[in-house]
């Protein structure tokens, strides 16, 4: 049984930090792709990061790039975003979520429909 836990959410002021973790199990975690999306009250769900299995290629979404981090380690079977320079747009539950197919391209990375396994979510509230 595959189950993906996520931790490390809280409450923190704009422009502090935060490292969320995303512990993996039931799954040979270094041939999966990691992402994190976000889901924000009334919103959809979005993309955020992800790392790619095999060469470790990240991708972000524009609204993050240069302020978070995406990382792996295969050792520990854990994804984690380190997530810098915090707005309160940042504001959601933030799930991690995992993914077999590998893709050339990383398009099929931003897109939910194309993860296997889904985690519970953390929640993540910036006041300004």
């Amino acid at each position: 049984q595959v189950q993906l836990v996520e931790s490390g959410g809280g409450l923190v002021q704009a422009g502090g930090s935060l490292r969320l973790s995303c512990a993996a199990s039931g799954l040979t975690f270094s041939t999966y792709a990691m992402g994190w999306f976000r889901q924000a009250p009334g919103k959809e769900r979005e993309f955020v990061a992800a790392i790619r299995q095999r060469d470790g290629i990240t991708v972000y979404a524009d609204s993050v790039k240069a302020r978070f981090t995406i990382s792996r380690d295969n050792a520990k079977n854990t994804v984690y975003l380190q997530m810098n320079s915090l707005k309160p747009e940042d504001t959601a539950v933030y799930v991690c979520a995992a993914k077999k197919t590998y893709y050339t391209s990383t398009y099929y990375y931003t897109r939910g429909q194309d993860y296997n396994y889904w985690g519970q979510g953390t929640q993540v509230t910036v006041s300004s």
